[in-house]
């Protein structure tokens, strides 16, 4: 299956594996966030919904139905993500024909509201909406695609529905389901779905990669050091890190990723103060970035600290290492691994109506304990 065009080079062994004359009704593609799999699924999309007939050239980007599907408007492809992530969609204006209605917030009030959270789940209006037409049946006859990311987003009740929907697959309908963090989806669905596991590149490849694409597409000139280390402390995500580089490009400061990394900095510059932590100041100053993602900062900021504490070397913030070696000798070690307890707990409620800043106080006001007497 020739196609290395659009698929990354480190996610290309998996779309070979892949077999369109056999393809399961429903899969589970998952792996960390930032690596490129929502454009792969993107891809996969086009591939099952394509008219050419040779199995080995698929998507063949010249047939009708890619034509339809590259302008949005494919009425047998149906996506299913939440407000904040509709622009990661091929075409942000995608409303096709048979495209799930938006909810009722959605179409009332784009801007940033009370409504910040629910906008990161999908809305039950907008699963039933897309579960009751599969049993229509496709438009042009062949098959239908539902993509649906994240998963783990989904509210419960919208999970019931797909659940559902996945016991008694309708006919010509595939699944391609999207998951960051496959632990947090539900049990019955995983067992419904063939698990695809997206991997990671390697850090060459990944680097690699993303210059190609900050010279060649985005036409972007940083400097290399700039892109190694941000490349770092997003734990080696290149899309992650292509998007914010373009966002900070654009000098878009209203962008969520841009905001969370410049919390995220801030963040650690403080933990870097040890017991001089303001964590009242800390937590004031990066409350309203995404907690998932400030959390997952720490996580690697501490990963790094017990290495060094171990004798090892940081793998996320390897320029800090003299800052790293300074506190390592001032941890006490058990309660440095019980911080790591509480950040591993954080992370699995991250997404629950809680107060952040002061979830952020109290893992914070725990972090400056580790250095004390």
């Amino acid at each position: 299956m020739n196609h290395k065009t659009q698929i990354a080079p480190w996610l290309q062994p998996l779309w070979e594996s892949l077999d369109f004359n056999q393809f399961p009704n429903a899969i589970l593609l998952h792996g960390q966030s930032g690596i490129g799999k929502f454009a792969f699924s993107i891809e996969l999309a086009k591939a099952l919904l394509c008219e050419n007939n040779d199995q080995s050239i698929k998507p063949c980007n010249q047939c009708e139905a890619c034509h339809w599907f590259d302008t949005g408007n494919h009425p047998d492809f149906i996506s299913l993500v939440p407000e904040t992530h509709r622009k990661l969609l091929p075409h942000a204006d995608y409303e096709g024909e048979d495209a799930p209605k938006r909810g009722k917030a959605a179409r009332d009030d784009d801007s940033e509201s009370s409504e910040k959270k629910e906008k990161k789940n999908i809305s039950i209006e907008e699963t039933r909406h897309a579960i009751e037409n599969l049993s229509i049946g496709s438009h042009r006859g062949g098959n239908r695609v539902i993509l649906i990311y994240p998963l783990e987003m989904l509210r419960s009740d919208s999970a019931n529905t797909l659940l559902k929907s996945l016991e008694e697959p309708p006919k010509n309908t595939i699944f391609i389901l999207l998951a960051d963090r496959v632990d947090r989806v539900l049990p019955t669905i995983r067992s419904r779905c063939r698990l695809l596991t997206a991997p990671r590149p390697n850090r060459e490849q990944g680097i690699s990669w993303l210059k190609t694409q900050l010279n060649e597409v985005a036409g972007l000139k940083v400097v290399d050091a700039d892109v190694e280390t941000i490349y770092d402390e997003q734990g080696g995500a290149p899309y992650s890190v292509l998007s914010s580089l373009i966002a900070r490009h654009n000098k878009d400061d209203k962008d969520e990723l841009t905001i969370s990394i410049q919390a995220s900095r801030y963040l650690l510059q403080s933990m870097a103060q040890g017991a001089r932590l303001n964590w009242l100041d800390a937590a004031e100053k990066t409350h309203k970035a995404q907690y998932g993602f400030l959390l997952a900062s720490m996580q690697r900021w501490v990963s790094d600290l017990q290495s060094v504490a171990q004798g090892g070397d940081p793998r996320y913030y390897p320029k800090h290492l003299v800052v790293l070696q300074g506190l390592a000798k001032l941890a006490n070690v058990q309660r440095l691994h019980n911080f790591w307890k509480s950040l591993v707990q954080a992370r699995r409620h991250e997404n629950h109506p809680l107060a952040n800043k002061i979830q952020l106080e109290s893992l914070l006001s725990q972090y400056q304990q580790i250095f004390g007497p």
